[in-house]
C-alpha cells in the first residue's frame, strides 16, 4: 500500500513540474490584425497613409499571411466608390525580421517582390517598420520607410 501512495505522490510531483512552453514571437504574431494607423516617410515629408472609410486587416499563420483591404459602406450607401486592394504570400521571420514574399496582389507590379520589416509587439498592438523598395523594384518614383500600426482583433464570443 505504501508504494501505491508513494507511485501517486511521485507522479503528482512529476506532472506539477513539467513547464508550459515558453511563448514565441512567432505565436504571439500568428492571428488577424486590424491596421490602426500607416505612416509613409518620404525624403522631405511625413503622410498619415491612413483612409478614413477604409478597414484593412492582415491574417498571419505559420507559413502564410494576407492583407485585405476596403472601404466600408453603412447599409444602403449606393454612392459610395468600391474599393478593394488585397494580396498575400508567404514570410520568413528570423528573431523579429520578418520578409513578406509576396505572391499575389491586385497590384500586380508588387507580385513576386519581398518586402521586410522590423517587427515589435507590445501586448495587443503590432507594430511594423520597414522600407518598401517601390523604386528599387521599378514600381515607384522612391523607395519608402513606412510605420504601420494594427491591434490584434479578437474572435467573436462563441454563442
Amino acid at each position: 500500500m505504501k508504494a501505491v501512495y508513494l507511485f501517486v505522490f511521485v507522479a503528482l510531483i512529476t506532472c506539477a513540474c513539467v513547464s508550459k512552453p515558453a511563448e514565441t514571437f512567432q505565436s504571439k504574431l500568428i492571428g488577424t490584425w486590424q491596421l490602426v494607423d500607416a505612416l509613409q516617410i518620404k525624403k522631405d515629408s511625413t503622410i498619415h497613409t491612413t483612409v478614413p472609410g477604409r478597414k484593412m486587416i492582415k491574417i498571419i499563420n505559420d507559413t502564410h499571411f494576407a492583407f485585405l483591404n476596403h472601404n466600408v459602406r453603412e447599409k444602403g450607401d449606393t454612392t459610395t466608390t468600391h474599393f478593394f486592394g488585397g494580396g498575400g504570400g508567404s514570410y520568413d521571420l528570423v528573431d523579429t525580421r520578418y520578409t513578406e514574399h509576396l505572391e499575389f496582389c491586385t497590384a500586380r507590379g508588387y507580385e513576386g517582390n519581398d518586402f521586410t520589416f522590423d517587427l515589435e509587439i507590445r501586448g495587443d498592438t503590432l507594430i511594423q517598420k520597414g522600407v518598401e523598395a517601390l523604386k528599387d523594384f521599378g514600381i515607384g518614383e522612391e523607395n519608402l520607410q513606412i510605420v504601420e500600426v494594427y491591434v490584434r482583433v479578437t474572435p467573436p464570443a462563441k454563442q
